[in-house]
């Protein structure tokens, strides 16, 4: 009995699971077309092939794509500088036309009343430069460079080359090579061997038809004939620059000028600091503004740290400031171990991963290494508004130079860092270490143990630049009255060209000028480094705009660079030929 019910529903269902197996197909929807449309190209068989390219002079073709059921005259509109490639193609379905000048135009097309508008990009006309090396590297003097170029001309008119060489250029047989004229792309200038080190700029002007093309500069990197190490700077206003640190006379360089590499990568707005490690450079932006700001609502933060690699093929993003208060941007950093460390405006020092990457500052995640209210100092010198300078340790000892409302370098250890903030720190559990140079303003320092020498900038006597001593004499200094004994004599003065090219003065205010920002050590050549603003007054006590070198050993300081403005400044001291 069961038997059968159990039959009488199996055949009761089979109907429903006949059904339940056929394939709903779902009906295409018919979208709606716009009344009028059409496509655009350039056809793949032409010649020269740049149907990827919609270049000047470029032959492109549309065609109304638009329903059957839209009636009407056709008129095309392809805007300014625009040219039919057979006039009486207008009101056909498909149409050639080319543009004349580089820009961004609106073709619209008309069918009856209705009108469909779309815009077409058009490049212009460059030459591609490409250069070949027979080693490499670019050595000066020794390397043959050849060129090669590409130029996209669709409508193949006549073209003219003219190439200008940098100075002293030379064939390959050691001849004078200053331009070379070529007319069509198959005549290339010789190989050349390039005389001097660093960014050499090559200068190539291009005349299609009767059109004089813009103006293509390519910089090749010409490297030093031996290895040695590598200053870099950040220019204001400008881009970081490398240079060779050949500690050669021009009489030992037979002539030979070194120049300085061009990286191609912004400084920013105020780079106090750049800092070298490994084959990285890491460039402390401090943003826009850098002394007091009325932020209120903690918003106009700027500033970055950027990791840039040594030839600055390479830029990436640290950490960035944007967006979140001005004074936590970063100012000053140190990079000890796998860590830099940087200071902001004016409350305390950070503690970042080198490898950390497009990270946003926030307090959670990067709370603080130390402030100024988690030192006994706090309260004794130290106090709340002091604004933060160079800091470094020296001898495993941390020293933070600071100003406005603390001037000296406070020395301290990590124990010496309290796990609390404190109203007025505890006199008589001061660290060790204590203060430097107690009641003067200290820009930035550097300390050779080497040498037993400390170089470094009194914000108050700018005038005369940098002083040195021994780091006990350091130490004991009260006055700037020691400071002015220690100062260093500048052989090169003043110069007319500090005015004339309108350099930047010391910028801020007086409390927060900026001064001397940094300082970097060379240990091949045994050079601090630093960069100097002149206040723009023409006296002979205040040396000009440059970059400086001071040797430890002779004691003697020169003019590196003279004339350009610059702020932070680090050295690569693994020597090499290029960078």
């Amino acid at each position: 009995m069961k038997t059968n019910i159990f039959k009488t529903l199996l055949i009761a269902l089979l109907p429903i699971c006949a059904v339940s197996c056929i394939d709903n197909v779902p009906e295409e929807e018919v979208l709606p077309r716009d009344a009028v449309s059409f496509d655009y190209y350039i056809d793949q068989d032409a010649e020269p092939k740049y149907y990827l390219d919609y270049y000047v002079d470029s032959y492109i073709t549309f065609v109304n794509t638009s329903p059957a059921t839209t009636k009407g005259e056709i008129h095309w509109d392809f805007g300014e500088n625009s040219k039919l490639v057979n006039p009486a193609e207008q009101g056909q379905d498909t149409i050639q036309c080319y543009y004349t000048k580089a820009g961004t135009y609106k073709v619209k097309l008309t069918i009856g009343d209705y009108s469909k508008e779309q815009v077409v990009m058009i490049a212009p006309i460059k030459p591609i430069v490409t250069i070949k090396v027979t080693d490499p590297i670019c050595e000066v003097r020794s390397s043959l460079v050849t060129f090669d170029v590409e130029l996209p001309n669709p409508q193949n008119k006549p073209a003219t080359f003219s190439w200008s060489f940098p100075e002293d250029t030379k064939s390959a047989d050691d001849d004078d090579y200053p331009t070379y004229v070529g007319q069509g792309i198959e005549d290339l200038p010789a190989p050349v061997k390039f005389s001097h080190v660093g960014s050499q700029q090559v200068v190539l002007n291009v005349k299609l038809g009767e059109e004089e093309l813009e103006t293509t500069t390519l910089n090749v990197q010409v490297g030093y004939n031996e290895p040695v190490p590598t200053l870099y700077y950040a220019v204001q206003g400008g881009r970081i620059m490398a240079l060779k640190l050949a500690n050669k006379t021009q009489e030992e360089l037979e002539g030979m000028k070194i120049y300085p590499f061009d990286l191609g990568v912004s400084s920013g707005q105020h780079p106090f600091n750049i800092l070298f490690k490994d084959s990285s450079l890491y460039v402390l932006d401090a943003g826009k503004q850098f002394y007091y700001v009325n932020d209120e609502l903690g918003v106009l933060g700027d500033g970055k740290i950027s990791v840039v690699s040594k030839d600055g093929k390479k830029v990436e993003t640290m950490i960035s400031n944007a967006g979140q208060a001005a004074f936590d941007d970063p100012f000053y950093g140190y990079i000890d171990g796998d860590y830099l460390y940087y200071a902001n405006r004016n409350t305390g020092i950070m503690k970042v991963k080198l490898t950390d990457r497009d990270k946003m500052y926030n307090i959670n995640e990067y709370p603080y290494f130390v402030r100024h209210n988690h030192l006994q100092y706090y309260g004794n010198g130290l106090a709340y508004g002091a604004v933060s300078r160079n800091f470094a340790k020296i001898n495993g000892v941390w020293h933070w130079s600071t100003c406005h409302t603390a001037t000296s370098t406070f020395c301290f250890m990590d124990d010496d860092i309290l796990k609390d903030p404190v109203t007025a720190g505890n006199k008589d559990l001061l660290p060790e270490e204590g203060k430097i140079c107690d009641a003067i303003k200290i820009g930035s320092f550097h300390y050779s143990p080497k040498h037993d020498k400390v170089v470094f900038c009194a914000m108050e006597l700018t005038a005369n630049c940098v002083s040195v001593c021994t780091y006990a004499e350091w130490k004991a200094m009260q006055s700037g009255g020691d400071v002015k004994k220690k100062a260093i004599t500048f052989e090169d003065k003043n110069f007319e060209s500090n005015l004339d090219n309108n350099l930047p003065a010391i910028e801020g205010t007086g409390v927060e000028s900026v001064g001397i920002t940094q300082m970097a050590y060379d240990d091949v050549n045994e050079c601090v480094y630093f960069a100097y603003r002149n206040n723009g007054s023409n006296t002979s006590d205040r040396p000009n705009t440059g970059i400086y070198c001071y040797n430890l050993v002779s004691g003697e300081v020169s003019c590196l660079i003279d004339g350009v403005a610059a702020y932070g400044v680090a050295v690569n001291n693994t020597p090499s030929k290029l960078f």
